[in-house]
């Protein structure tokens, strides 16, 4: 997930409740306090106070996380090829950066590709995140379950019987096997299109650092790659909900 900006950090609950919680509150008096004790003039104490106050706010502010160093080859293909791909085109973009001429445009440059090296980190938690699917689908032999539920269910299966139960078993786990397919399918086809969409995005700021002279010109290449961000996010999110307990019969048969 990208970075959050402060001002997104700042507008949080645990913000919120700094403003007005009690901590704060005796923050700024202590520091008032201490400044009467020290001596200082009376109107120096409500300032002390205010910053006691400031500092237990600013405390409260969520710091982003570092992000996870990106390593394409502890992925299996196909999952480290899209990862290698992604890297290429932050290369690409960053060399293109560097031959700008100093300026707005080149300084706006910069600032899309801070959402390009956003991007390149979805697709390393996409395909992450693509690689555990296909681990977890290797867990369920989906033929064998097919041959048993057939077997089961070409003779009599009695209601409440221990065979209809396993045959409601044999069908979660066949079912589970073929939701993880078209998961998995999808994961690759949609990251596949968007490493090629991300080139495509290199490419065109390339060619309008060399021949723009208004950086404004610059504006669809960066609303296209924050588009491509978000759906790289929205498909990262989608992919992190897809999980053993999301699929009846993947948690006994991956032997979690």
């Amino acid at each position: 997930m990208a970075d959050l900006s402060l001002r997104d950090r700042f507008l949080t609950r645990p913000v919120a409740r700094a403003l007005l919680d009690s901590p704060a509150i005796l923050a700024a008096g202590a520091g008032a306090s201490v400044a009467i004790v020290a001596g200082l003039p009376l109107l120096v104490a409500p300032l002390a106070g205010a910053v006691a106050w400031a500092l237990r706010v600013a405390a409260a502010v969520p710091r982003n996380e570092p992000r996870a160093r990106i390593d394409p080859f502890a992925l299996p293909d196909p999952w480290r090829g899209f990862v290698v791909e992604a890297l290429k085109a932050q290369v690409r973009y960053e060399q293109v950066v560097a031959g700008a001429e100093a300026g707005p445009i080149r300084e706006r440059l910069r600032t899309i590709g801070e959402r390009i090296d956003d991007g390149v980190h979805e697709a390393w938690r996409i395909a992450r995140r693509g690689a555990q699917l296909v681990e977890a689908r290797r867990g369920i032999d989906a033929d064998d379950a097919r041959r048993n539920l057939s077997r089961l269910q070409s003779g009599s299966v009695p209601s409440g019987s221990a065979t209809e139960r396993t045959v409601q078993a044999l069908r979660s786990q066949v079912e589970a096997a073929e939701r993880l397919d078209d998961t998995i399918v999808a994961a690759r086809d949609q990251l596949q299109l968007l490493d090629a969409r991300l080139d495509e995005s290199v490419a065109r700021a390339a060619e309008l650092s060399v021949r723009i002279g208004d950086v404004a010109e610059l504006g669809p290449v960066g609303a296209d790659v924050d588009g491509l961000v978000q759906e790289m996010e929205a498909l990262r999110l989608a992919l992190e909900e897809t999980s053993g307990t999301g699929f009846p019969g993947t948690a006994q048969a991956t032997g979690t």
